[in-house]
């Protein structure tokens, strides 16, 4: 059983880093779906944001980046991963039509 895991979390990782490569090969997106896969990029590839949101002087995308990632607390990394990839194969679909 543990190495059917193993396997199955190698296949999503791959999938994953596939699907990387074909968001950044997307053309411009809303700023809306920019920080949702960024957020679930962020979440799936190093899980929760522990860091310290940005004071109000600072950026304002940095601010909505950081706050984007920070509501995904708990989510496991692989669920991440997986939302990541639906995310771009729809961004991908909707570019396509």
């Amino acid at each position: 059983m543990a190495k059917l895991v193993v396997m199955e979390d190698k296949s999503l990782d791959t999938e994953f880093w596939k699907y990387v490569e074909i968001g950044s090969g997307l053309p411009p997106q809303t700023a809306d779906n920019m920080l949702i896969a960024y957020a679930y990029f962020k979440q799936g590839t190093i899980g929760d944001n522990t860091h310290t949101r940005p004071h109000e002087s600072s950026n304002v995308i940095e601010t909505f980046k950081h706050d984007a990632w920070y509501r995904l607390q708990g989510m496991p990394k692989e669920e991440a991963m997986q939302k990541y990839i639906d995310t771009i194969k729809l961004l991908e679909k909707e570019g396509g039509e």
